[in-house]
């Protein structure tokens, strides 16, 4: 075990050193949260793979193949269906809002009355994610060191603190990228085919298990359906996949890139399966399907092998939890924090009617230092909210027991109180503020509700919270005067890539309006006409 413990503590080291680095870029808003929106294609697909595939996906998954077979694939495989359908209809779009929330993009879009309470559904998803993939560390590190449950979780949510409070999202894609790697090389290229080969081929995997371990509906259609409802619908909509689409350089590169990352998605899904039908056929009475993972890695593989193979669990582990720690903090400084404290970045800039940039040229050089001095606070607020999430997330996680529960209140939540403003607002013109709102209200409550009095893990909560949520967004829409044409014109400009009329000073990004201030373009859309 030794050569196990020497990769895996190189690994942990690896991942600090590319925080520190990752600090050293992080100079701006959008570098340390966005990474400046800069990345190509590989990087792009590396990393949002990395986020969308933890461990869930990675030890459930493996889990699930050993309950169901290779129909335990579908949880993945809607994921990654998912990502597909971001990225193919919605990636280029998003990316060209150049927004840092999904909360400030429901403000453009209806006008900046709907951020707030989209951003503590968000917060609240966010949070629950991250949680649920900081509990993951125990099964890992027990494995690994025999460490006790406390202890696990404490060591790996602080080594992933540490890196994504110095480095932000640049520290994050770095750290991903080799995560994607590992675990491409780990469970594809070496536990796939030794598990096959250790469980004596296909042939007689198929003689020794009952025919439904082989079918493409084994684990039930209506549990197929609810995937879908949860998983895909929850990668159109999450924060920690959007602000990964906002990493993008280009439209091209979101699309592209994320359609490839959504097909290795698939390929993942039956990877964890045939894996998991693998130790059913070795191992066929273990306590949990959830022991399978970490049960064949122990006993199958060969000492280094076995150490790469554990590093790609943790990287899969740590890539979620990463990005789920920074998308909550994003949307506890920037959507909530931020309104609370009614200091949203260049509100009051907009407002006064320009980008910042107006005085006469004899300021300019004190123009510049203030600006460098507010990307400063900038970086400095969002990494101390890191750093705040990340110590929150940790101790949610110590009194945490039932990560299963957790994790579909979480998507629960999220899907039944935001997909339907969030769709409704990209495709349909006539939905309003007011209509957002209540759907979010009466969905969320209709979701909460029902699982108090059904069980959190029963599938009608989703169904009717959507049903409810959809009908509420609608109703009220239809009942309330339509979005101003004003903010629907900047929305539209937005959409298009273009900046807004009458603010051309360069901002943060390649955009007239300063990147992400998402109330000045409101309040720019609004105000009354010059009578100049």
């Amino acid at each position: 075990m030794a050569v196990d413990y020497a990769v895996i503590v190189l690994y942990l080291a690896g991942m600090l050193a590319m925080g520190w680095w990752g600090m050293r870029r992080a100079k701006s808003k959008s570098e340390f949260l966005v990474a400046g929106r800069r990345l190509g294609p590989a990087m792009y697909s590396g990393t949002m793979a990395a986020i969308v595939l933890g461990g869930a996906s990675t030890i459930g998954g493996v889990g699930l193949g050993y309950q169901y077979g290779l129909s335990g694939a579908w949880m993945v495989f809607t994921i990654g269906l998912g990502l597909l359908a971001l990225s193919v209809f919605f990636s280029a779009r998003i990316a060209r809002l150049k927004v840092y929330t999904v909360s400030e993009m429901l403000d453009l879009r209806y006008g900046g009355s709907a951020g707030i309470i989209s951003g503590v559904v968000m917060w609240a998803y966010t949070l629950m994610l991250a949680v649920t993939s900081t509990i993951a560390y125990a099964t890992i590190f027990d494995v690994l060191f025999g460490l006790d449950r406390s202890l696990s979780i404490i060591l790996g949510g602080a080594i992933v603190v540490a890196y994504s409070t110095l480095g932000g999202m640049w520290s994050i894609t770095l750290t991903d990228m080799v995560q994607f790697v590992v675990k491409t090389i780990g469970v594809l290229l070496l536990l796939l085919p030794i598990a096959v080969i250790k469980a004596g081929g296909f042939a007689e995997m198929k003689a020794q298990l009952p025919d439904d371990y082989f079918a493409p509906l084994g684990i039930g259609g209506q549990t197929v359906f609810t995937y879908v409802l949860i998983y895909s619908f929850g990668m159109l909509i999450g924060q920690d996949i959007w602000q990964r689409v906002f990493t993008a350089r280009s439209d091209r590169v979101a699309r592209l890139g994320g359609t490839a990352a959504g097909t290795y998605c698939l390929a993942y899904a039956l990877a964890g399966a045939v894996i998991g039908t693998a130790a059913k056929v070795l191992y066929p009475h273990l306590g949990s399907p959830d022991d399978a993972f970490a049960t064949i890695v122990r006993d199958a593989l060969p000492v280094g092998v076995r150490g790469l193979v554990l590093a790609a669990a943790l990287s899969a582990v740590m890539s979620t939890s990463s990005g789920a720690l920074i998308a909550c903090a994003t949307v506890a400084h920037n959507d909530i924090w931020a309104r609370v404290k009614g200091i949203v970045p260049g509100r009051r800039r907009a407002v006064a009617g320009g980008s910042g940039d107006a005085g006469d040229s004899t300021d300019s050089g004190a123009t510049q230092s203030g600006k460098r001095d507010e990307a400063h606070d900038e970086v400095r607020g969002n990494r101390a909210f890191i750093l705040l999430m990340g110590l929150a997330v940790i101790v949610i996680a110590l009194a945490l027991n039932n990560v299963v529960e957790a994790l579909t209140l979480a998507y629960n939540v999220l899907v039944g109180g935001l997909l339907v403003p969030i769709l409704g607002g990209l495709l349909w013109k006539r939905g309003t503020a007011a209509g957002a709102l209540a759907s979010v209200a009466v969905g969320g409550l209709t979701v909460i509700g029902l699982m108090v009095s059904l069980g959190v893990l029963a599938n009608e909560p989703i169904y009717y919270g959507l049903i409810a949520s959809f009908v509420a967004y609608v109703a009220v829409s239809l009942a309330t005067p339509p979005t101003d044409p004003a903010v629907l014109a900047a929305w539209r400009a937005r959409l298009a890539g273009r900046a807004d009329d009458a603010d051309e000073a360069p901002g943060d990004g390649p955009e007239g309006t300063p990147e992400g201030d998402t109330a000045g373009a409101v309040a720019l859309a609004l105000r009354p006409p010059s009578t100049a």
